[in-house]
């Protein structure tokens, strides 16, 4: 909506770099052209007002309102007393973290700090079963803040059992700790069985760097079931005798169960046995499951039930399915909950409440440990859900982190509906539809920079209530007030190359009330005399015969996100121009400040601003174009805590070395190409980024609404990419005869620390594993030294097709149906082989029986020719990284 433009601020110079000037214009000296708006004229006919949604069942409602709350993210009822226990974030990890004890009375107003850390973030507390005897509290946490070296902690505390009930802080003890430097998990509850699961999440920021989801030799991407009453040798707590992988060559015996990307907040039911944990997706799924003893959710091969690495080796246990899973469309960040068995909402007895951090919508399942009973959307709020808990009287509280504390309330039966307009002739935006004359107020605009509409055009407007002001911002989205409407028309060609066929689609509107966005949309009748608006959910469609996706509510704010800025298209860098206003041609900032719009009017004349280029202007130079189209139709979701949970940071001023995008590996799909990677500077080839771009369905990007390919922007990434310059570019295509007789001096004199940059700049930890690190698409090679000497390391590099390890070699089989198809053979039985085809090929499973041709292929999957552009000392100080079976620094591998 509204040309996808980001809110981020704009390099100046054509030098990606380039700081920005703060300020932006005012009138342009010199410019005597009459204003394309003589006067402002207010907006006051709109009738866009409250919700087309029937009322939620439940709404929320502030409570503990005397209390000033920072960043709340987790409440806890404190047993045999009257008392909660809240954790806060205090505004981010550089703050520490807080725990307070308050009086369980919404008219509280009073609050004790029990635990302060400067060096931690805690995520949780939980109660021993035995409290009242023992005063065990366990507290989760993770440090050293934004320090690569990080660990996971559960400290025990001891409360004192006379008053006035302090916790003894000389009392910790690390029960147990694992290394964590990214989804942390973060979670803990006793079972109905006495014993403590612990919920632990990948250990990285993204696609599973350390391929843990899927391994039992480490604590990550799991709950683990630990028994805090005994202890084991050497350990501060025991592992049940009857944990699923206890005798599991080389498993950590404390998992329960894996396969999971960040398993954030866990809620344990007593009455029923349920275990429940939200887990938090990367690209387009969210998930929860209902946790069953040694289950495997299929992280990082999968994410919820879709596939995502299929090249990476699976865990020894089948992959489960998500018991329940939202798109992107829908959640974007799911927080898991709890079963509620409060009194005040009796229908929702044993439903499984939980929510989603980003939209603030509550959904619940009742579940009855074999199918589900019931599945729906309970509320939609505003706010930023880090958990569920419940008071003493196990009433549900919900903790925000805008900062506050809120109750689940049902909502008022036979409550009226609100008369939200169903017609965009009843919005009060267009005086006439049927003519396209809009309503005397509405301020017309355009933007320098397009996003991709499957090839629609845009007519804009913005419609600002009555004679509110406008907060000027000169790089992200303007400040714009309550009521406010910006509003996209999108027409498409249904002959195309002729304007006359020209047909309105869709009319999209991004509405602003009580300090909140929502997007609508309504699609335009054959007769083009109105428009409809489209369900909550969305639509398909195909007018004049061309498939057309008509956005859903939350399709809409996954573009307009709070990390985008909510507002796109709206910016100073995009409305740096001129436009055809009925008055005349001006520029628009001019004109905009010529009525008073502004609150605070500009001061630079638009020649000093920021200003988008249009990407498709063959004029401009091809970087900066191709850099545009980039922020505009990418950077929405690829800039950090955006929705695009890859690496990339594709914003405009992202300088180009911290893009993550130029010979980058890709973190997952590779879609066959040959040595991929995001883009391969001068080979467009081998540039996923242009595959993406390239395709529709499964893998395209954008991944949302688009059903057509840019064949433009393919073309301009396939020009860009192919003019790049290898930062890394060829040195010669070694040879084994070149590195003799240097080989058997390996040993002598060489850095270690330069082959291990040489491993990682090379992408060798895409696919294999060293030092706790890596990916499984390729042997483990840690401890390789042991197994290898240095000649077999050196060809197994230049000439990897010689020797294959076993396990990873390429097998081709035929059926007796005529089908051939090649991949890995994962494992075989007497009865069938499951083979897993490079991907994006879906695994396969094959009876032997109608198995009539099977032979190893001979390749390798590791393409020759990988070191070719590092130096001779380079390869060789590589060789001996690999010979020196290195471990982390200062530590072990978890």
């Amino acid at each position: 909506m509204q040309g996808h433009a980001s809110s981020f601020r704009l390099a100046l110079a054509c030098s990606m770099s380039a700081t920005l000037i703060a300020a932006i214009a005012g009138p342009c000296p010199g410019d005597d052209r009459p204003h394309g708006i003589p006067a402002r004229v207010p907006w006051t006919a709109s009738r866009l007002v409250g919700s087309p949604e029937p009322p939620s069942p439940y709404g929320v409602e502030k409570t503990f309102t005397r209390i000033a709350w920072k960043t709340p993210i987790y409440m806890a009822p404190e047993p045999g007393s009257d008392r909660l226990w809240v954790v806060q974030a205090e505004g981010g990890p550089e703050n520490g973290s807080r725990i307070l004890r308050t009086k369980d009375d919404p008219e509280s107003v009073e609050t004790e700090l029990l635990l302060e850390v400067s060096n931690r973030l805690i995520y949780s507390v939980c109660f021993h079963p035995d409290f009242a005897t023992n005063g065990f509290v366990y507290v989760f946490s993770n440090s050293p803040k934004d320090k690569p070296s990080r660990k996971n902690q559960i400290t025990r505390y001891t409360v004192q059992r006379e008053a006035p009930f302090r916790l003894a802080f000389d009392s910790a003890e690390v029960v147990i700790e694992w290394k964590s430097a990214g989804h942390d998990g973060g979670d803990m509850a006793f079972g109905p069985d006495g014993m403590l699961y612990l919920t632990t999440g990948d250990g990285t920021t993204d696609s599973d760097a350390w391929n843990s989801g899927q391994t039992l030799n480490d604590l990550l991407g799991s709950v683990l079931r630990i028994d805090v009453n005994r202890r084991d040798p050497g350990l501060r707590y025991s592992v049940p005798r009857d944990n699923p992988f206890v005798n599991t060559p080389e498993a950590r015996p404390e998992i329960w169960a894996y396969g999971l990307r960040n398993p954030w907040r866990m809620g344990a039911d007593l009455k029923s046995g349920q275990i429940w944990v939200g887990n938090n997706g990367q690209d387009l799924w969210e998930t929860a499951h209902l946790i069953r003893r040694g289950e495997n959710y299929g992280w990082s091969v999968y994410e919820g039930s879709h596939p995502f690495y299929l090249g990476r080796r699976r865990g020894p246990t089948p992959i489960v399915a998500p018991t329940i899973e939202h798109p992107h469309s829908e959640f974007r960040s799911l927080t898991g909950g709890i079963v509620y068995r409060g009194e005040r909402l009796p229908e929702l007895d044993g439903a499984y409440i939980y929510g989603d951090h980003s939209s603030g919508r509550i959904w619940g399942m009742k579940h009855d440990g074999e199918k589900v009973i019931w599945h729906r959307e309970l509320a939609d709020t505003s706010l930023q859900i880090t958990a569920f808990r419940v008071d003493q009287r196990g009433e549900l509280l919900i903790t925000d982190y805008g900062g506050a504390i809120y109750r689940l309330t049902q909502s008022a039966k036979n409550a009226p509906q609100s008369a939200f307009p169903k017609l965009l002739s009843e919005t009060g935006l267009y005086a006439s539809t049927k003519d396209v004359r809009p309503e005397r107020g509405l301020i017309p605009y355009s933007v320098n920079a397009e996003g991709w509409n499957d090839g629609a055009v845009a007519e804009r407007f913005m419609a600002i209530p009555g004679e509110a002001k406008v907060g000027f911002d000169a790089g992200r989205g303007w400040n714009l007030p309550d009521g406010t409407a910006l509003v996209q028309t999108l027409s498409r060609e249904i002959e195309p190359g002729r304007e006359a066929s020209r047909t309105r689609i869709e009319t999209r509107v991004l509405l602003r009330q009580q300090g909140e966005w929502e997007g609508y949309s309504y699609r335009w009748n054959p007769d083009q005399s109105d428009a409809v608006l489209v369900p909550k959910e969305g639509a398909d469609g195909e007018p004049g015969g061309h498939a057309w996706r008509y956005p859903s509510r939350s399709e809409c704010m996954s573009c307009h996100s709070r990390a985008a800025g909510f507002v796109l298209g709206v910016t100073g860098a995009q409305l740096n121009r001129d436009h055809l206003y009925e008055g005349g041609t001006d520029h628009q900032i001019r004109a905009l400040a010529y009525i008073q719009l502004f609150q605070n009017p500009p001061t630079l004349p638009p020649q000093m601003l920021d200003k988008l280029i249009n990407p498709r202007d063959a004029s401009g130079e091809i970087e900066r174009r191709a850099r545009t189209y980039l922020h505009v139709n990418c950077s929405v979701c690829h800039v950090e805590a955006g929705g695009g949970n890859a690496k990339m940071e594709l914003g405009l001023t992202t300088p180009r070395e911290k893009m993550n995008l130029l010979e980058a590996r890709p973190q997952h799909e590779t879609f066959g190409l040959r040595n991929a990677m995001l883009v391969a500077p001068g080979e467009p080839d081998r540039s996923v980024l242009l595959k993406r771009l390239s395709v529709r369905g499964r893998g395209q990007m954008p991944p949302l609404v688009a059903q057509q390919v840019d064949e433009g922007a393919v073309k301009l990434m396939s020009d860009w990419i192919a003019q790049l310059k290898p930062q890394r570019p060829l040195v010669k295509d070694w040879q084994i005869e070149d590195f003799q007789p240097l080989i058997a001096q390996i040993g002598q004199g060489r850095s270690l620390e330069s082959g291990r940059k040489a491993f990682r700049v090379m992408g060798c930890s895409e696919c294999h594993r060293i030092e706790g690190e890596g990916g499984s698409v390729g042997p483990e090679l840690s401890g390789s030294g042991k197994r290898l000497e240095a000649q077999a390391l050196l060809e197994s590099i230049l000439i990897p097709s010689k020797v294959i390890t076993e396990g990873y070699a390429t097998h081709v089989i035929e059926t007796d149906d005529g089908l051939i198809v090649s991949g890995r053979i994962e494992r075989e039985d007497d009865r069938v082989v499951w083979l897993l085809p490079p991907p994006p090929g879906q695994p396969l499973t094959i009876e032997k029986a109608r198995i009539v041709g099977r032979k190893p292929s001979g390749e390798s999957g590791m393409p020759p020719g990988t070191v070719n552009s590092l130096q001779k000392d380079q390869v060789l100080d590589l060789i001996a990284y690999l010979l020196s079976n290195p471990t982390p620094a200062g530590s072990t591998p978890p």
